[in-house]
C-alpha cells in the first residue's frame, strides 16, 4: 500500500476501502491513495480548525450533556450536534461529497441523541436527519461555556468553514 493509506488510522482503513466503490472510482491502489490522502487532509483540517475556534477534543458527548459538538466520522462526514434546547437539538449531517449512497446534506431542528456519542461507535439519533452515522472518529466541543444560541451560531459557522474546506479538498486532492 501507499504512503497515504499507510498513514490512516487502522480503524478508518476499511471505510476508505469501501469508499472506492461508493465513490465510483476504479478498484486500484491509486484510488485508495487518493481517498486516503483526502481523508488525511480532512482530518488535519478538522483538528486545526477546531483548535483555532477554541474547541477541544473529547472522547464522548454524554446523552445528558447540554453542550453541542462537532463530529468527524470514519467516512469523513461531518455531524454538527447543537446544544440541548427546549425543542431538542439541531443536527446537521454533511457527507464527504463523494459517496453516492447517502445524501450530501441533511438536517433536523428537533432531534435527540440516542445514548452517548462515543469515539469508535456510531452516533444515533431519534427524529434526526439520519438515524445512525458511521463510527465517530473525533468529537470537538467548545472549551468555554456559552449560551445555547451563541453556541448554535458558532457551531454553524465552524461547520460552514469545514464544509467549504472539505469540498475544496475533494476538488484539489481527490479529483485532481
Amino acid at each position: 500500500m501507499g504512503e497515504n493509506f499507510a498513514g490512516v488510522a487502522e480503524e478508518v482503513k476499511p471505510h476508505i476501502q469501501s469508499l472506492v466503490k461508493t465513490a465510483g472510482l476504479p478498484d486500484t491502489e491509486d484510488s485508495l491513495e487518493l481517498l486516503a490522502g483526502g481523508w488525511l487532509e480532512k482530518q488535519n483540517t478538522f483538528f486545526e480548525e477546531t483548535k483555532r475556534q477554541n474547541m477541544e477534543e473529547a472522547d464522548s458527548l454524554a446523552f445528558d450533556d447540554p453542550r453541542g459538538a462537532l463530529i468527524l466520522t470514519y467516512s469523513g462526514s461531518l455531524l454538527t450536534v447543537g446544544p440541548e434546547q427546549d425543542e431538542g437539538r439541531s443536527v446537521e449531517y454533511v457527507s464527504i461529497g463523494l459517496r453516492h449512497d447517502v445524501p450530501e446534506t441533511a438536517s433536523a431542528e428537533a432531534a435527540a441523541i440516542v445514548g452517548d456519542i462515543r469515539k469508535g461507535a456510531a452516533a444515533e439519533f431519534k427524529d434526526g436527519p439520519i438515524a445512525k452515522s458511521s463510527p465517530v472518529y473525533a468529537i470537538a466541543v467548545f472549551s468555554d461555556a456559552m449560551e445555547a444560541d451563541e453556541e448554535e451560531n458558532r457551531l454553524g459557522e465552524v461547520t460552514l468553514m469545514l464544509t467549504k474546506e472539505f469540498l475544496d479538498i475533494n476538488k484539489t486532492v481527490i479529483q485532481a
